[in-house]
């Protein structure tokens, strides 16, 4: 692989810490620019978001290749998918998203309708990257059985009022982003801001709340020190 930081003057940490600080954490583009100024970086913040442009979907790319061949090993998964609203240029579009159990995005996937074709594509492309779920949990859309009778596998399809909770809490961290952001311009920035933001969500999402304090520092500091060697 080509080192993609070879034609920049910038150190690669600076450029690792402006990424991490704009798609972690719900700052603005001048947010991270002063938080960097006060360590001493002068930068516009023109520059973190052509970084971010550069740099994220490299990041994300690492994060999620490691990601996906640990998770194929396992075949007894269950799936959690679920649809958001968003408005670009006050025109509705659909932010799709897979959820495994243990609260990890699998998959974000923005169409401009949700009808059974948009849950149809939806599906195989999850599916193709990760294999087929045990069980996939829904909301009541018809959409999702059309497509899945389609697939094959409608009768692994579980609906219930509570049951696709995971799903829609994993929508909460993104919701902060997008209101930090004041919204998107293009199908195409949300598509790709969505995907980035997933895989660097799954990267230092430590449940904390299901270990000890030792064990989430270890764990914590055991996913910077992996972010900080990405593209190394």
């Amino acid at each position: 692989m080509k080192n993609p930081f070879r034609y920049f003057k910038t150190s690669p940490e600076i450029i690792r810490l402006a990424v991490m600080l704009y798609v972690r954490f719900p700052l603005s583009l001048r947010n991270v620019e002063d938080l960097l100024h006060e360590r001493g970086i002068d930068i516009s913040h023109e520059t973190v978001r052509y970084w971010w442009n550069r740099f994220g979907p490299v990041f994300a790319a690492e994060i999620r290749k490691k990601r996906v061949q640990q998770r194929r090993s396992y075949s007894t998964w269950r799936w959690h998918l679920d649809e958001v609203f968003i408005r670009i240029n006050g025109e509705t579009h659909y932010l799709w998203r897979a959820v495994d159990h243990e609260g990890e995005v699998l998959e974000s996937f923005v169409t401009k309708k949700r009808n059974r074709k948009a849950a149809l594509k939806f599906l195989r492309k999850t599916m193709k990257r990760y294999g087929q779920p045990h069980l996939i949990v829904t909301d009541k859309l018809r959409s999702y059985g059309a497509a899945m009778k389609v697939i094959g596998n409608d009768a692994r399809q579980e609906t219930g009022r509570w049951l696709n909770n995971r799903a829609e809490n994993s929508h909460l961290p993104f919701r902060r982003r997008e209101r930090a952001m004041q919204g998107f311009r293009q199908m195409r920035s949300l598509q790709k801001f969505s995907s980035v933001h997933a895989s660097v969500y799954n990267h230092f999402n430590q449940e904390r709340h299901l270990y000890s304090r030792q064990n989430f520092k270890h764990n914590r500091s055991v996913a910077l020190a992996e972010w900080r060697q990405l593209v190394a």
